[in-house]
C-alpha cells in the first residue's frame, strides 16, 4: 500500500496480513467477540485512503444515522492512529484532505428507505466494506451492489465482516459451502472457506490476548477467566464456541423446533393450509400441513413467501398454492383481510386462537417428528432461527416466526387441542 505502511506504528495481527497482501476481490472476515475484525477493517480504510483513487462505501445492513453511530467510532479510530487531522468529516463522508479518497458510511435499510438503488450509482467506489454481515440476509441486494464496484486500473475490494451465525445464511453456503476445510482454532474445529478468489481470515479474541489488547478495552481479563471456566463446562461448550471461537451452528442455540428432519411431504394423509398475514417488512407465507396422528408425524410444505403482497396478491398466491379450489385455509384472526379473502371464494378460516395459545400448540408440535419439504427454504431457514424469548414463561421471540405460525394454524385445525374437539371427515377439508 506504498506510503501508508509507515503511517503508524499499530500493530497488527499476522492473521489479517492478507487483507494489506492479497489480491483477491472478497476479503470474508469471520470470528467470535473481541476478535479485532472490525478494528482491523477500520484501520484498514484509512490507511487505503492515503492512496489517491479510492471510494470506500462503508455499510451496515440497518443504520438510522452514520452521524450518530458508525463516524464517531471511526473518529476513535482516526484518534487511536494519529491521522485526525488529515481527513474532512461531514454527517455521512470522510475525505483524506492529502488525496481526496473518501469513505462513504450508509445503510442498506434507513428511515428513508431501501438504499441500494442509491448506493450502487456511488461514483468512484472502489472497495465496499459491509460491517454486521450476520444480520445482511438480502442475496438481491448485495449482488446489485456487489455487481456496481466495477472501479478500473485499481484493486477492487468486497469486505465482509461478521460474527457467524446458523449454515443457511447465504454468505455460508456462497464463500464456504461449495469448497471447504476444518482448521483449529485453539482446540475447536473451524469451518474455513477454500473457495478460489475468497480470502478468508478467520480470528478469535486471543488474537487481542497476542498484541497486548486486552487491558484496553477489547475483552477484560477477568471476564475472559470468567468464559473461559465456564467453557469447560459442557454446558457451555456450544455457547463458547459460537460466541467466542467464531464457530458455525448449524441451528440457533435454544431453538423452539429441533424435532424435524428433511422429508417428501406425505401425499396420502388429509390436509389443510395455514396463511399467516404479512406487514411490510414481513412476509405473507402459506403452508400447507399434514399430520399422521399414528406415527406422530408433521408433513409441512412452504407453498408462497413473500413481502409486499397486497390483498389480491395474497388471494392470487392461495389460488396458485392450493391443491384444489375448496381446500381450507386457516388464517390469522385479521377480521377485514379474512373479509376480503373470503368475499374472493376462498374456503378460508379464523384460526382458533387465545390466551396461552401459542405456547400451547408450540409445545403439542413438539412431541411430533416434524418432516419439512427439501424446496422449504424460508420454513428451514426460520426454524434454525425461531427461538426463545423467555423460555421459563414459554415466551418465543417475535421474530423468525411467521412461517411457523402459519404452521400451527394448519396443525391446530388438525389435531385440535383438547376440549376444542371439531368434526372432520375426508382428504382434505373444504366447506
Amino acid at each position: 500500500m506504498g506510503e501508508t505502511e509507515a503511517i503508524s506504528e499499530v500493530q497488527i495481527s499476522d492473521v489479517f496480513e492478507p487483507l494489506y497482501t492479497s489480491d483477491a476481490r472478497y476479503f470474508f472476515l469471520t470470528g467470535g467477540r473481541a476478535s479485532l475484525k472490525s478494528s482491523t477493517v477500520h484501520d484498514f480504510i484509512a490507511r487505503l485512503t492515503y492512496e489517491a483513487g479510492h471510494g470506500v462505501l462503508f455499510t451496515r445492513y440497518t443504520m438510522t444515522s452514520a452521524e450518530k453511530s458508525i463516524i464517531p467510532e471511526f473518529k476513535i479510530t482516526l484518534e487511536r492512529l494519529g491521522l485526525l487531522q488529515d481527513f474532512h468529516i461531514t454527517k455521512n463522508i470522510v475525505t483524506n484532505k492529502h488525496t481526496k479518497s473518501f469513505i462513504y458510511f450508509s445503510g442498506i435499510k434507513t428511515s428513508s428507505g431501501d438504499q441500494t438503488a442509491t448506493l450502487k450509482s456511488i461514483a468512484g467506489i472502489t472497495t465496499w466494506v459491509i460491517e454486521e454481515g450476520e444480520d445482511f440476509n438480502d442475496e438481491k441486494a448485495f449482488d446489485t451492489i456487489d455487481d456496481s464496484i466495477r472501479t478500473a486500473s485499481i484493486q477492487n475490494r468486497v469486505i465482509w465482516i461478521q460474527n457467524p451465525t446458523t449454515r443457511d445464511h447465504f454468505s455460508y453456503k456462497r464463500w464456504i459451502e461449495p469448497a471447504n476445510r476444518q482448521q483449529d482454532f485453539f482446540g475447536y474445529n473451524v469451518t474455513i472457506s477454500a473457495v478460489p478468489g475468497v480470502c478468508h481470515i478467520h480470528s478469535t479474541y486471543h488474537m487481542a490476548e497476542q498484541l497486548g489488547y486486552l487491558s484496553e478495552g477489547w475483552l477484560d481479563k477477568a471476564e475472559k477467566h470468567r468464559i473461559e471456566a465456564e467453557a469447560a463446562d459442557d454446558k457451555h461448550t456450544t455457547w463458547y464456541y459460537y460466541n467466542y471461537i467464531g464457530g458455525w451452528l448449524e441451528k440457533a442455540e435454544g431453538a423452539i423446533f429441533q424435532n424435524w428432519i428433511e422429508g417428501d411431504f406425505d401425499t396420502s394423509l388429509p390436509y389443510c393450509y395455514g396463511l399467516d398475514y404479512g406487514y411490510h417488512p414481513d412476509p405473507s407465507t402459506m403452508i400447507k400441513v399434514a399430520v399422521n396422528k399414528k406415527l406422530k408425524h408433521i408433513y409441512l410444505k412452504e407453498e408462497f413467501y413473500e413481502t409486499k403482497l397486497s390483498t389480491i396478491g395474497v388471494v392470487s398466491a392461495i389460488r396458485e398454492g392450493i391443491e384444489k379450489k375448496h381446500d381450507r385455509v386457516n388464517c390469522d384472526r385479521d377480521l377485514r383481510l379474512y373479509n376480503d379473502i373470503k368475499s374472493e371464494g376462498i374456503n378460508i378460516h379464523l384460526a382458533k386462537k387465545g390466551p396461552g395459545s401459542v405456547s400451547r400448540d408450540i409445545s403439542d408440535m413438539q412431541d411430533y417428528q416434524i418432516i419439512i419439504d427439501p424446496d422449504s427454504h424460508n420454513l428451514k431457514k426460520e426454524a434454525n432461527k425461531y427461538v426463545w424469548n423467555d423460555k421459563k414463561s414459554s415466551i418465543p421471540i417475535d421474530a423468525w416466526n411467521h412461517a411457523w405460525d402459519a404452521s400451527r394454524y394448519g396443525f391446530r385445525f388438525l389435531v385440535p387441542a383438547k376440549g376444542n374437539q371439531i368434526s372432520m371427515s375426508g382428504r382434505n377439508f373444504g366447506e
